[in-house]
Formats: C-alpha cells, structure tokens, sequence
C-alpha cells in the first residue's frame, strides 16, 4: 500500500545524493526495506524535469505534489539520451508496467533520499491517488497513526560484560572510614527501676566533680576533606497577610432639600434698597466683560501643554528607551583597544566601519613604542550577518583616530593617525565580498538593498587584510594626532590661497584636517602639476619598483611624497600661541547627510561596466577654473581648552611681511570648560550647529555673533560625544564619560535632558545614528573597552510631530529675538551707567564751584521752607501760634 499523500510539515534534511550505477544488470532501489517495494526513488535533474514538465515549486509543488508520465515519453527519452536518461535505473520496471501512464511523486522533505520517486505498480498508483477512507470512529485520530507499525521484541538476557563502572561505582558509595568504638555500660539488676534523687552541689568543693572539656588539636591523625556534595534550595520568602473591611448592616436613607426664600415683604424692601441698586450698577461692567472673556479664550487652560503638539497615536508614548540590538567586539585582539571613530557605510545596509587604537597614555605609548610595532593598526568592517569575524580589515601605519568614506565612492576610504599621517585606501578589489546589492530579477535593472534579515555570513571565515594604497609625507604634513577629517563635496574645490572654485570633475578630490599641532591642513589627492621636469633616471627608478600585487595602484603617485595642499594656523593675537583645533565643521556639512541617493546611483554606474573616475585622477585636473562668487568661506572651530571659533579659511596678505597668513577669527567664544569633542551641523538647519565639551553643551546659529542660542548647565559627568538626530530637528545624543547617554528633545525640554539612559559601564567614545528603513533607525554607541552596541531608536525618538520643524525654527527664531533683546538691553544699561557716572561728576564740579553768598543763600531759603511748613502745621492743629511767629521773623 502507498503511502497517503498529506501535507507535510516544512523540516531540515540532510540532503544525501545515494550513488546509483549506471549499468543495464544493477536492480533498482526499492524502498522494501522500508515496507514499500512499489516505490522507486529516482534523482531527476532539471533538464529532465523540463522535458516531462515536472519543474520542482511550478509543475509540481507541495499541494500538487505527483505527475502523471507516459510509457511512451519515457521510451521517447529512452531512444533520446539512452543511459544518460534519469529514468535509465527503472527501465526494466517501466518495461513491465501493465499501464499506460506512471505515477511520479516529488518527495520534498526527502523522505526516500531522493527528490522523486516512482510507484511501480497500479495498486499503489491507485493508493496513492485513492486513499481508503478510515472509520467514522479513527476519523479523530488520524492524525496520530503512525506512518510505521512499531513490532515490539522482547528484550534478550545477555552476558554481562565489564565496561569499568564497577570503579566508578565503588568510588561514588559511601564506605565507613573510621573504626567503630564500641562502649558497655552495666549496672546492678537490683538498681533497676529504684527511686533516684537529685540535689544541688558544689561542684568546686567535690573533687573531679567538674571537668571542662575543652577543644585541643590531635596530632596524631589530621582529617582531609576530598570531596563534598552539598545541595541547596531557593526558598522566596513569603508573607501572607490580609484585611477585610468591617462590613455594616446596609441601610436605606434619603434626604430631601429644598431652596430658603425671601419673604414677600422682604422682597419688596430688598427692591427699593439703595445700596443695592448701587450694588449692582457698580459690578454689572465688570461682570460683563468677565462673562465675554470666558466666551473669547478658555482662561483655565494649560499653557504649557499647549507649548508642543500632541504626540501620534501611532506607538506607545512609554517607549521611548534605547533598545540593545547588537553588538561587536573583536575577539582576536591580544591588546586592551578602545574605539575612537565610527561610520556607517554608505549604501551597503547593516555594515559599520570602526577604527580601534591601544588604550594607553603617552608616556606608555613611548614605553612600549617596539612592541606596538609588532601590533596591526586597523579599521575593522563589522556586518549584522556575523558579529563574530569582521568582514574587512584595512591596515594603517599607526592607529586611527578618525576616518570618512568618500562622498562619491564609498570605496574610497581616508583616515588619520596619531602620527599625523593622512592615510588612503580603496577597497574596490574588495567590495564583491561585502557587497550585498544584487539585482532583483533576471529581467529588471531596478536596484534593490537586500534586507538585514536576509545577510547571511561567509563560509569563508579568514580574516581580510587590506593594506593601504598611500600614506601622507611625515615631514610636511601634521606633527601631532589627526583629531577629525572630512571630504570636501563635490561641488567646489579651493587652491592654495583658499579661494573657491567650481569642481568640474563631479568627484571629491580634497580633504580637510585638524590636528594638535594647531594646524588646519587641505589636502588634494590628484596629481599636482611639476614646476620643473623630472629627470629620466628618477623615471626610470619609479618605473622600476615592483608594486605588490595586492596593492591598488590608484593613489601610487601620493604615497610618502603626499603634501598638503594649503595649512592654516588659528593664532591667538596678541602671543605668539596658536588655538588646538579639536573638531570643525565646513558650510557645506550638511550636504553629505542628503548624498545617499547620489552615491547609490554612482556605484551602480561603476557596477555597470562604466570607469572608475579615481583610476584616472589626472583628467580630474583643470587647466582653467572658475571662480565662485558668494561662496561662504567661514567655518566653525571646536578647540582644546572649550573655545569656538568662526573663522575663515581664506589667506590674506600681511601689510608688513608681505606673505599669505591666515585671517583673524571673525568670533570667539569660552563656552565650554573643556576639550570640544563635537561640532556639527543641523542634517535639517545649514545655520544650526551643534557643539558638545567638557560639562556642558551649546547649539549656535552661524551670522550670530551675540553667543550661543542655547547652553546646557553643567553636568553630572563631563561629555564626551555627540549627535544630531537624522529625523527628528529637535532631538540629540550626548554620550557621558560614566557609560549613560543624554537625550535632548527641544519640544519637551530645553533646560535640561529628557531621558538618560546606561549603555554601558565605561566611558562612550563615539556616537553614530543611520537610518535603516522608515520603520527601523539604529544608533551605533562606541566605548572605551572596544565594545560597539548597535541599538533600535523607537517611534518616539525617530518620527517627527507634523509642525516639528516649523516648531523648532520658531524656537531658534525667539532665541535670536532674546539674544537681541539682552544685548540691546547691555548697551542701554551702560549707556545709563555712563550718564550717571557723568551727572555726578556733574554735581561735584558744581559743588566746588559754588561761592559763600550762593551757600548763604540756600541755607536761607532752606529754613524759610522750615518756618512755612511749621506754620501750617500748628494752625492745622488749632494753635494759633502766628504772632509769635511774625515776632520772631522782626526779631531775624
């Protein structure tokens, strides 16, 4: 009988091909064994299930899982293909079947071992396809016949056989280690059950009558504990109490009320009264005007609840913490690291660069500089698909402390060290190993980014080193570590002096760095024109060195000679100290949030066949450039000791000295009390800039020279990092030195952080936030024991109010309006200051000017006020004192 066909349930098994030999005196398989011998199993490849059209998930699927075949196709193939033919096994059953058409079944869960198999006999076709139905009575339990009858055999007395447990045995029981002692103790049979007495007695008047019995070690024999099996069971504490209310007779009560009324007569009395008529005609205006106020404006409404809009009904309003999604940490790494730099790559969804340095001071650094020679500096690619093994490894010279993808090919990829080298990778060779974007059909051109869900790790589990293509010049370029780097947009270029021209390539080809060597260096990675030519044999020397075949030739011409373009010192004025640059941020930030989309549709380009334009940078160069008019030049400047400076990166040519220095900063301003960590744009404002140092944090509108539009009080734990939010204009990240993490949110509160959360239990190095999906943001948190949490922002923290940017523009807009206000009201309290200052000096002049009879005077006419107002009083009080008076002014 055939097995009944059923829906099976989707299960994992192991897929094992069993050799079938082609030869014309082999049997065919046959599942007797296993209680079928009409079954064949067979191996159809897809050029057979073609020709009988029984493609596997379209002509024959789970529901539809068999297919009728004629002998005669399968002759037809017979004649076709010969022993190459997959039905070559059965022929001898095809030969003898009594039918015209066979049953093909397509075994999805491999349940005979191959992916089909063949009835051979009519019986089971018509099993199969008719199966008998059960009683009334099993109809229930069906599903829980067995497919196999299980035969019970009784178990067989065998021989016992020694397999060394006996050992185990004798060790595990318990045996008695100590002689027993054994005492007798008699007495009289007489004495039993005779009457006894107590008494009291002194026990120190008796001899041996106390004995003290005291603890003493023996030396003869010492007790070792081997072993000890203790077991122990949690027991919550439980308390149970109760109460119950004192329940009274219920009782039915009503009460009844009714208004008090004036009586007639006092009705008329209370009509004709006066005062209150008067009463009534004084308070029925203000009455009035109450009355159309509380039709105007509801006066017991919440002012401040009105401030901000109500939030969406979409999510709850609770979730509104960080949620742990991921994390990395590299296992391989012998050394303590610390993560100093983080970046999302730009198209490929669910990879992450991150760049690790030794935790070390400098003086340990100088310490051990020989062993961290030994040691890789790397950039390590992390993928959601396999947080164990880093996908990509980029090799430095030193470590990195900061690193940015190229705005225009994401395979590009420059850092800098704690050496003060610019270094510069390109990963293209590379890229088919982390690349994720495929093609969505064979016929559609449409590109589309394969879902997080669906990554899936490389068999190949070796680590991908990758060297760099080029390395800055030592001697020319920065002396001290490289603190923040960025790419210039494709949109300009600037030349020696600063001056900005039009980017006619369409490719980034500068870089801008700040180091603590207080210098800004600009940096060009094309070939720069010789003044003089180069002679043959130095030609001929650089022709001549072998390039290793695992290094990219792209950026060869940069390697050890690279030199900056253009370096600016911010120097202080009146001494001859510079400014420590720490972190800057250019006009044009902002753009790079929006380049996504530009970048995705130049790697497809690249994918299409098309020129890399970095393999040819020389053509990127142009002879004749052109200028751009009202291109903003200006910059903002976070420094060691907490400053921010605006200033602009244009050279000006000293009167004295004739030669190109930088300008003085157009603003400067002490607001934090430590090192800047953080300067950035608003992704929603280009004027907005948030800044983040030492206890405190400030967010600035560039053209405002009055000060910052916002400044945090000082906090619990000094900041160390952070962040604008990608979606919502009001919301930003500050990472702490204690592990916890400060989330701003303008629209609830702008005086202190709405949440803080524990990330982790050391200091956070770094913050990054991307944009997954619509419905999905993470935020990568690095920290200072090399760990990287990658954690889902919820609704509340990533989807913005309706009027959100409008709100928080208004915000931003009275903040100015106040700074304005304040400093119009500084220069009228000065200018009173000074004209106060000038009315005293005033008074004093005139007080030394004065003569004798001008004193004499003002004396007279003092006491002539006196004697007037003595006057009055006394005839007010009914003391008719005014001849005395007249008397005694003769008397004057």
């Amino acid at each position: 009988m055939a097995p009944k066909p059923q829906k099976r349930k989707k299960t994992k098994h192991a897929k094992t091909k069993m050799p079938l030999p082609v030869s014309e005196e082999a049997e065919p398989l046959n599942m007797e064994s296993m209680g079928h011998p009409e079954i064949y199993p067979l191996v159809l490849t897809t050029k057979t299930q073609e020709i009988f059209n029984c493609r596997v998930e379209e002509d024959v699927t789970e529901e539809q899982p068999y297919k009728l075949i004629k002998k005669e196709d399968i002759f037809a193939d017979f004649a076709n293909r010969a022993a190459v033919s997959d039905f070559y096994p059965v022929k001898n059953i095809v030969q003898e079947y009594p039918g015209d058409e066979l049953l093909l079944v397509y075994d999805r869960d491999f349940k005979y071992g191959l992916n089909f198999y063949l009835i051979g006999t009519e019986e089971g076709k018509e099993n199969y396809l008719n199966p008998p139905e059960l009683p009334e009575e099993q109809e229930e339990y069906k599903d829980h016949i067995p497919e196999e009858t299980y035969i019970y055999k009784p178990p067989i007395s065998k021989p016992w056989i020694s397999m060394g447990s006996e050992k185990e045995i004798e060790e595990e029981s318990v045996k008695d280690s100590t002689k027993q002692i054994t005492y007798m103790i008699s007495r009289k049979r007489s004495e039993f059950g005779a009457p006894i007495k107590f008494s009291d007695q002194n026990a120190s008047s008796v001899k041996d009558a106390y004995i003290e019995c005291t603890a003493y070690p023996d030396k003869n024999f010492t007790l070792k504990q081997l072993e000890r099996d203790v077991g122990m069971q949690v027991v919550p504490q439980i308390k149970e109490t109760s109460t119950q209310t004192r329940w009274t007779h219920p009782k039915n009560a009503t009460t009844q009320y009714y208004p008090r009324e004036f009586l007639e007569e006092e009705k008329e009395a209370l009509g004709q009264s006066k005062t209150l008529t008067e009463f009534l005609n004084s308070v029925s205006t203000s009455v009035e005007i109450a009355l159309q106020q509380n039709e105007i404006m509801n006066t017991f409404i919440h002012d401040w609840k009105c401030l901000a809009e109500e939030e969406s009904t979409f999510g709850d309003k609770t979730d509104t913490h960080l949620k742990e999604y991921q994390s990395f940490t590299d296992l391989h790494s012998l050394t303590e690291k610390m993560i100093t730099c983080v970046s999302w790559h730009p198209v490929i969804y669910g990879l992450i660069a991150v760049s690790v340095a030794v935790r070390l001071s400098f003086e340990e650094r100088v310490h051990f500089s020989g062993k961290l020679l030994l040691q890789p500096s790397l950039i390590l690619f992390w993928s959601f698909s396999d947080p164990i093994h880093p996908q990509l490894m980029l090799e430095s010279p030193d470590d990195i402390f900061c690193f940015q993808f190229c705005p225009t090919d994401p395979n590009i990829i420059a850092g800098g060290c704690i050496n003060g080298q610019v270094v510069m990778w390109d990963i293209t060779a590379h890229a088919d190993r982390i690349e994720n974007i495929k093609a969505g059909g064979s016929r559609s051109k449409k590109v589309t980014l394969k879902p997080m869900f669906l990554l899936e790790p490389e068999n190949n589990k070796e680590a991908m080193y990758i060297r760099h293509c080029a390395v800055s010049s030592i001697e020319s370029g920065h002396r001290k570590v490289i603190t923040d780097i960025h790419w210039l947009p494709d949109t300009f270029e600037i030349n020696r002096l600063g001056n900005v021209f039009e980017n006619r390539s369409g490719i980034s080809c500068q870089l801008v760095t700040c180091s603590a060597d207080c210098t800004i260096c600009f940096w060009d990675i094309r070939p720069q024109k010789a003044l003089t030519p180069q002679p043959q044999a130095e030609k001929k020397k650089e022709e001549s060195i072998e390039i290793p075949f695992d290094i990219p030739s792209t950026f060869l011409h940069l390697d050890l000679s690279w030199k900056p373009l253009s370096k600016i010192r911010l120097s202080k004025g009146e001494t001859t100290l510079d400014h420590c640059p720490t972190k800057l941020s250019l006009s044009e930030d902002n753009l790079l949030f929006k380049a996504q989309e530009k970048i995705l549709a130049q790697s497809k380009a690249v994918k299409a066949g098309e020129m890399n334009p970095y393999q040819n940078l020389e053509n990127a160069l142009s002879n004749i450039l052109k200028p751009i008019d009202d291109f903003c030049t200006k910059f903002f400047v976070g420094t060691e000791e907490g400053e921010v400076i605006y200033t602009d990166w244009k050279m000006e040519k000293d009167p004295e000295t004739g030669r190109f220095m930088a300008k003085k900063p157009v603003s400067l301003y002490t607001v934090h009390d430590g090192a800047v960590h953080t300067v950035q744009r608003s992704p929603f404002y280009k004027d907005i800039i948030l800044t983040v140092g030492g206890w405190n944090v400030a967010i600035w509108k560039e053209g405002i020279m009055t000060g910052p539009l916002l400044q945090s009080c000082c906090a619990p734990k000094r900041y160390t990092s952070g962040h604008w939010s990608l979606t919502r204009p009001g919301v930003f990240y500050i990472g702490r030195e204690d592990g916890y993490i400060d989330i701003w949110d303008l629209l609830e509160k702008t005086h202190e952080p709405a949440q803080s959360q524990n990330i982790c239990i050391t200091m956070i190095t770094y913050i990054k936030p991307w944009t997954f999906s619509a419905k999905q943001q993470f935020i990568a948190i690095a920290d200072y024991y090399g760990t990287l949490h990658i954690l889902e922002i919820p609704w509340t923290l990533s989807h913005p109010s309706t009027n959100e940017v409008s709100s928080i523009s208004h915000y931003f807009e009275r903040e100015v309006k106040h700074l304005d206000y304040v400093e119009q009201r500084k220069k009228i309290r000065e200018q009173e200051k000074r004209e106060m200052e000038l009315e005293l000096e005033k008074k004093k002049v005139k007080t030394f000017q004065k003569s004798k009879e001008q004193l004499e005077a003002e004396l007279k006419m003092d006491y002539e006020s006196y004697l007037e107002l003595e006057k009055n009083i006394l005839i007010n009080l009914g003391l008719n004192k005014e001849k005395e008076s007249m008397s005694y002014m003769e008397l004057i």
